[in-house]
């Protein structure tokens, strides 16, 4: 397939492209760009960090796990690229060599990306912007201390203003086999036609390391994170509503103004790379018993809009996740959109896992009891880490409608936690840790429901 790209200001046009190429891969072997580094490969280390740039502005992703037709259109920058042609070097650059922030220095690369592409965005939260970048040697307070030094200078050069970006025209190939970048639902729903086993790739944070760690062929693939209907948001006064391509990134900007708690929870979602390409479509999709965004989004009553041709289908979120590995959804059909009813903040999301950051979730508990007059009126619980697939605490809310809303009401419901989970032991939890504080969690929120003071709004085990 061919790919256009600008890289380091210059562009780039290539013919006969494998969809699967990575672009780490390629920077590394066919440009020689070695400042971009592989070391996890997996997406985690962030030592392969690199700044992209299109219509929504510049961005840090993992180039070890990003294909190649997923820059089609978009402007990459890497860290051989980041100085002036004069040498000059760019204000986190210098910043890291006056502050002494690297000392083997195969991390350095990728800090620096992550530090630039948040320099040019004006994000000063640099706790956040590094905690997808792993060091071992330096230790994070020089590295922080440049990236406040670099913080009130001016973007320099090419960088302070738009790129001017290759056309991104469709390329939508459906012959056997096909690869496509696909630029619209409709070319989509077309495509999936051709070809219902296909793969649908929106950011590549789960299907990139098929490739990189299980050595997948992925056989035919429609890229779609230029698709710009998948990546609408749309806010109405009833409801909600993401394309299915829309980033983690864009959805926690979304509903952070109306659901604070889910913003909050969104942003221990992997790390800002991984959120920059997640799409909340893919995290649906997979249907991963933990994945984050599921839970609370059937605590809110969220509906999944399902395509097959021309014909649309919605049902409940809840009803998508039939088993372990296994959804409702044909061959053919994709994941358009997943609307939320607009409704009062009740919602409050609890992460629990190994470490804050970007860790995966031993259990996370998304709650939304509705209270009326001291009695429970309504209530949506959903847990993800819990079940083979996530999944409702219908038991327990069943439990709690129609009771007064007391601690009394809520030790009653004990059991009813056993009726609707029998969740297994692994290496994160134990099956009765799991169940033990999904119980509490249920009391964390009722104690701040009625402004009991707590220390922390999300738990690191």
């Amino acid at each position: 397939m061919k790919v256009s790209f600008l890289l380091n200001g210059e562009r780039v046009d290539l013919d006969g492209v494998s969809p699967q190429t990575t672009l780490l891969d390629w920077l590394r072997t066919e440009r020689g760009l070695t400042g971009t580094k592989e070391g996890c490969n997996e997406g985690d280390c962030g030592a392969c960090t690199v700044m992209l740039r299109d219509e929504r502005g510049p961005m840090a992703l993992n180039a070890c796990i990003l294909f190649l037709p997923q820059v089609h259109g978009r402007s990459v920058t890497t860290v051989e690229g980041l100085a002036a042609p004069d040498g000059t070097l760019h204000p986190v650059q210098r910043a890291m060599v006056d502050h002494h922030g690297s000392q083997c220095g195969f991390c350095t690369p990728g800090i620096v990306m992550s530090l630039a592409a948040a320099h040019v965005a004006g994000d000063t939260d640099h706790d956040t912007v590094l905690a997808g970048n792993l060091c071992r040697c330096t230790g994070y307070a020089p590295i922080v201390r440049a990236a406040e030094a670099a913080a009130g200078a001016p973007v320099p050069g090419a960088l302070a203003a738009a790129p001017e970006l290759p056309e991104a025209q469709a390329q939508d190939d459906l012959s056997g086999g096909a690869a496509a970048v696909i630029r619209s639902a409709d070319a989509l729903a077309e495509w999936c036609l051709a070809h219902p086993e296909g793969r649908i790739v929106g950011g590549a944070t789960d299907v990139g390391l098929w490739v990189t760690k299980r050595l997948d062929d992925l056989g035919a693939v429609a890229f779609v994170g230029r698709c710009d209907d998948l990546r609408e948001v749309q806010v109405s006064e009833t409801e909600i509503r993401l394309g299915a391509a829309v980033t983690i990134t864009e959805m926690a900007r979304a509903f952070a103004p109306h659901h604070p708690d889910l913003g909050r929870m969104l942003n221990r979602f992997g790390s800002v790379q991984v959120r920059n390409a997640a799409t909340i479509g893919g995290n649906i999709a997979n249907g991963s018993p933990i994945g984050d965004a599921p839970p609370a989004l059937m605590a809110l009553g969220a509906v999944l809009h399902l395509r097959k041709g021309a014909a649309r289908r919605a049902l409940p979120l809840e009803e998508f996740f039939l088993d372990y590995g296994r959804q409702d959804r044909q061959p053919g059909e994709f994941v358009e959109a997943v609307s939320v009813p607009r409704q009062a903040d009740r919602l409050a999301c609890y992460k629990l896992s190994k470490r804050f950051d970007q860790d995966i979730s031993a259990v996370c508990g998304c709650f939304n009891v509705q209270v009326s007059d001291g009695l429970v009126t309504g209530a949506r619980i959903a847990f993800g880490g819990m079940a083979g697939v996530p999944k409702r605490a219908r038991a327990v809310e069943d439990a709690l409608r129609g009771q007064p809303w007391t601690e009394d009401t809520i030790a009653a419901a004990w059991d009813a936690w056993e009726a609707d989970f029998q969740p297994m032991s692994d290496m994160r939890a134990s099956a009765g840790y799991r169940l033990e504080t999904a119980r509490n969690m249920l009391i964390r929120y009722f104690l701040e429901d009625i402004g009991a003071a707590t220390r922390v709004r999300e738990v690191s085990a």
